[in-house]
């Protein structure tokens, strides 16, 4: 089989017309012609660092979607699958996996549960973590988010890094704002990559110690403006990640959309593809091919380089993506899931008056990050919403055994009626919600335990919904379909006068306790840097 078209030689760093043999699914020779097609080929598209489940679909869906972008091959962490299910979660995504021709490259999850001060489904310790680390299709130790664990020495910590070391597996980092001496023990410990830097000189500082950057522009959280000049700079210690990306995102673009801004706007084109192909190749020992005699044969054709618009995707020889159309089918298998717990009523989730000062959360549209703040309780019996001053009630329920709420509030989501909820949250995934009311709370919280898993929103006396099969946190359904729905549910979301772009993502990482500063989980809130939970009335001091 031959392809032809203008050769883009990230090797070489030139451009040039070509004709491309294939045989047996690999790459038999590329030579150079006198004129060739005016399509650019080009090595298929790796994402450095994701999360499938964030886009609420299998991986078989996804990778369904992934393809019309020139995606071939992701380095997937299974760890929110992994907090519900475990071991079987894990083999679950690995087995969907491999009913499609797209690559998957799983992590082992290295916190499962993230932290010990919330309740998760499952906890994966160093025993679990050889066992999936030994398995051919994981390559690598995924994200270390516990690094508290790290600099304080916890046995148990170290034993995961050092299954890692002994299996010669990279391990990924997490350490966002990580620095000085705290960062160097880190990054000692053998942790070779981040994909938390949100500034330049953070990023820098971790490049000198010797780690990847991972640029993530995802749904959530998008770093890539605030670190892209490190391809002026480093372009060979940085990769593009999605880490969370969303269906109604993954339906319209992926990695191919970062390379064509990138490359609009004047950065090195071989150092920008490279970013995405030979440098995640290189780092996680992948089996992806960059498009050399001997290489497996993953290559795509696109209409140029600054739009990225891919017209086939090849994956070891065979054309699964041409002119709008997948060729391969896929069929999901029985959902799996873990979801225990019984409704709430109003009574559970009302908040006496201790008096004094009320510590809130406050978010910023588009952050991972928040900050805490206090405010005066007041003299009312109860602690209610107060949507005119955009201040409401979130709670945390834990799904997997029948506890009381965590309570708490927040200052940032500018709703003006009704509530929302989510069984997707961040690492846990326990049922989280925020209101103006506690009926329509409840509401939306009991709508979700129905469901067994889903997303949810309440307001004046409307339901709506969407059900999450697979472990509270993906579904059976294509990622249009989903795509579609959930895009509703958050435009309803935003008619109630949310003002945040994505409402549901930023919902879902409130309650991630490993990202500055004040977080809530099921047991109550969380000070990270302090690193352990805190009251919601301060206490108070004597005069």
């Amino acid at each position: 089989m031959k392809i032809s078209g203008q050769f883009v030689d990230i090797h070489k760093r030139e451009i040039y017309p070509a004709v491309i043999s294939v045989r047996d699914g690999r790459i038999e020779k590329i030579e150079r012609a006198v004129k060739a097609l005016a399509v650019l080929i080009l090595p298929g598209l790796i994402d450095s660092h994701i999360h499938i489940e964030s886009s609420m679909v299998t991986p078989g869906a996804f990778a369904m979607a992934a393809v019309k972008h020139g995606t071939t091959g992701v380095v997937s962490d299974p760890h929110e699958i992994a907090n519900v299910l475990g071991v079987k979660g894990v083999l679950y995504m690995i087995s969907d996996a491999k009913k499609v021709p797209l690559k998957f490259y799983f992590g082992a999850p290295s916190c499962v549960p993230a932290t010990p001060f919330e309740t998760s489904g499952a906890t994966l310790d160093h025993n679990e973590i050889e066992r999936l680390l030994e398995l051919p299709e994981i390559k690598y130790l995924s994200e270390m988010m516990n690094y508290p664990g790290v600099i304080c020495n916890d046995e148990e910590v170290y034993l995961k890094l050092s299954i890692a070391k002994k299996l010669r597996k990279p391990v990924d980092g997490h350490a966002p704002g990580l620095t000085g001496d705290s960062l160097r023990k880190y990054v000692s410990a053998g942790i070779s990559t981040d994909h938390e830097c949100s500034t330049l000189a953070e990023a820098r500082e971790k490049i000198d110690l010797g780690m990847k950057i991972l640029i993530r522009e995802g749904s959530a959280a998008r770093n890539l403006n605030a670190l892209k000049d490190l391809y002026r700079t480093n372009p060979d210690m940085i990769m593009l990640c999605s880490d969370d990306l969303h269906p109604e995102m993954l339906q319209i673009k992926h990695i191919n959309k970062l390379i064509a801004g990138l490359i609009e706007e004047g950065y090195d084109k071989f150092d920008v593809i490279r970013s995405a192909t030979v440098n995640p190749v290189t780092h996680y020992n992948l089996d992806s091919g960059l498009l050399k005699p001997g290489d497996s044969a993953d290559f795509i054709l696109v209409d140029n380089l600054q739009t990225m618009n891919v017209i086939e995707t090849w994956i070891e020889g065979k054309k699964i993506f041409s002119n709008g159309k997948v060729l391969f089918k896929y069929k999901p298998g029985k959902a799996v899931n873990n979801f225990n717990c019984l409704r709430v009523t109003e009574a559970d989730i009302r908040v006496k008056n201790k008096g004094g000062n009320i510590r809130i959360i406050e978010t910023f549209d588009g952050e991972l990050l928040t900050k805490g703040f206090s405010v005066k309780a007041g003299s009312m019996k109860l602690v209610e919403s107060d949507p005119d001053n955009d201040i409401l009630k979130i709670v945390v329920k834990d799904r997997y055994k029948d506890s009381p709420p965590a309570i708490g509030f927040i200052k940032g989501f500018g709703l003006k009626k009704g509530a929302f909820a989510s069984s997707i949250a961040h690492d846990s995934h326990n049922i989280i919600s925020i209101g103006t009311s506690d009926k329509d709370i409840v509401n939306a919280i009991n709508e979700i335990v129905r469901l067994k898993g889903g997303l949810a929103v309440s307001s004046e006396g409307e339901l709506k919904s969407l059900q999450l099969d697979i472990a509270g946190i993906m579904t059976t359904s294509s990622c249009s379909e989903v795509a579609l729905d959930y895009e509703n549910l958050n435009k309803l979301v935003k008619s109630c006068g949310c003002t945040m772009k994505a409402p549901f993502m930023t919902l879902s990482f409130m309650a991630l306790l490993v990202i500055p500063d004040l977080k809530i989980g099921d047991k109550g809130l969380f000070d990270v840097k302090k690193f352990g939970l805190v009251t919601l009335f301060e206490k108070q001091t004597s005069s």
